[in-house]
């Protein structure tokens, strides 16, 4: 990845593995631009890392909520004149409960942010991207969207289901196209970040690291993996759930999911 004077662009900025993808592409040499909802998270991302940036490069914040269709359109206006290498469509959140019990109004921003923020800004800097020539997307899915069902979190499985085979797919076009343009997706298990409170869930397994998640992410970026999944352990889970009936996965599934609950 060439990092003279490129941007590297990360939504869901303000915490977790938005914030070491962030760290990572400064120490890197890139110029970062720090997106999400909460502009005061933000301005402290931009603090931290400054221990990490070069001199001449920039980190710059832009507030948006990407589950409002206008400001993700405003976002990419913004973007259209920066010469953006790598774009990390990080921000989502997930739920858990039974389908008729949860929030509808909740899953509905969940699909907003989790699917249609991230098709769009995947196809408009795609676009961007081919009239650079060059660039990386990263999508970021979870290990929920290579398992066929996901009882009692339906809908964040079903929305990160979505972007697995979304990010697939493109990355068939643009392999058949000869282009040079990358996009692949990560799909970690439980990673410690904050996306247990906001799902109300607790994790059943031990999660990883966000800095060694991110890590890991940008190394396999390097080496073109589509579906990139940290550790092996997950791995192996992800492997041997293939040779399973369908419906006896999905009741392991499930099990797991309603110990997960609060």
């Amino acid at each position: 990845m060439r990092r003279a004077k490129k941007y590297a662009v990360i939504t869901g900025a303000s915490s977790g593995i938005g914030v070491e993808f962030a760290k990572r592409f400064a120490a890197e040499g890139y110029s970062i631009v720090l997106v999400a909802r909460r502009e005061s998270r933000l301005d402290k991302v931009k603090e931290q890392l400054k221990d990490y940036m070069d001199t001449g490069t920039k980190c710059l914040v832009m507030k948006a909520d990407l589950g409002n269709m206008d400001e993700c359109k405003a976002l990419v206006d913004k973007l259209k004149n920066i010469p953006v290498a790598v774009f990390i469509n990080n921000a989502g959140f997930g739920d858990c409960g039974e389908f008729v019990k949860t929030d509808l109004s909740k899953e509905m921003d969940m699909i907003d942010v989790n699917v249609k923020a991230l098709h769009y800004l995947a196809k408009k800097m795609l676009r961007q991207f081919k009239s650079q020539g060059c660039g990386y997307l990263l999508n970021v899915a979870s290990s929920a969207g290579l398992i066929p069902a996901g009882p009692y979190m339906a809908t964040y499985y079903a929305t990160k289901a979505y972007v697995v085979s979304l990010t697939r797919a493109i990355a068939r076009e643009l392999y058949e196209a000869g282009s040079n343009i990358y996009i692949g997706c990560l799909c970690p298990g439980p990673v410690d970040t904050e996306f247990n409170a906001n799902a109300n869930v607790e994790f059943t397994m031990r999660g990883i690291s966000a800095g060694y998640c991110a890590n890991y992410a940008v190394d396999m970026m390097k080496k073109r993996k589509v579906v990139i999944i940290p550790t092996l352990l997950m791995k192996t889970l992800m492997i041997s759930g293939r040779f399973l009936p369908q419906k006896i996965y999905i009741a392991n599934i499930s099990k797991r999911q309603k110990q997960k609950i609060w």
